[in-house]
């Protein structure tokens, strides 16, 4: 397998699968729960804006710096976010776990822990990486504390490291777990599954 190949990933909550325009309804009626555009935190497509989204997340996987995923809930069928590997680096045997978003029903479900899951295990276990990141902006306490309950550690705070459309400036905290770390990590979130 070669580390940017696409892959369909399954557990028993969740289904991780290439993202297609097929996915664009389930992802709209998604987006809609909740209207996550909203948050002036975190970059999440507008309804109107998704065509132009899985466009973008597909033209980056042709060129082979992301894998791209639609997140289907195993007991709808029904695509209720999107999740990536990105800033792929195969050479150095890293990648970022990023640009995802679910639906309000699936936050802070055994779905979201299974998808961690399921990416941390691939990306370990099959790709060999040494390390996998984490990013969000400063202000998303609640992305921040879900990659905190994963395990991932803070690396730092790149300060002033991207301006967002509205203008203000974006500080990103960077998380990774390391390949050593992920014996650990990996017992804790399978713990989390069945309690």
């Amino acid at each position: 397998m070669r580390f940017a190949d696409s892959v369909s990933l399954h557990g028993r909550h969740v289904s991780l699968v290439p993202l297609s325009h097929s996915h664009h309804d389930s992802l709209v009626d998604a987006l809609k729960d909740g209207e996550l555009w909203t948050l002036w935190y975190t970059k999440i497509p507008t309804p109107e804006g998704l065509r132009a989204e899985i466009d973008r997340r597909l033209e980056l996987q042709k060129q082979g710096s992301m894998i791209a995923f639609a997140v289907i809930e195993k007991s709808t069928q029904e695509a209720v976010g999107m999740t990536t590997f990105m800033n792929i680096d195969a050479v150095n045997r890293r990648l970022e776990i990023g640009s995802t978003w679910y639906r309000q029903r699936v936050q802070r479900s055994p779905l979201n822990t299974e998808c961690k899951l399921l990416l941390l295990s691939h990306a370990f276990e099959q790709l060999n990486c040494i390390a996998v990141e984490f990013r969000t902006h400063f202000f998303n306490m609640q992305s921040r504390a879900a990659i905190e309950r994963l395990g991932a550690k803070l690396d730092g705070v790149l300060r002033q490291h991207q301006i967002a459309s509205n203008g203000t400036l974006r500080d990103t905290c960077v998380y990774s777990v390391l390949d050593r770390e992920w014996p650990t990590v990996k017992a804790h979130l399978t713990h989390r599954l069945i309690v």
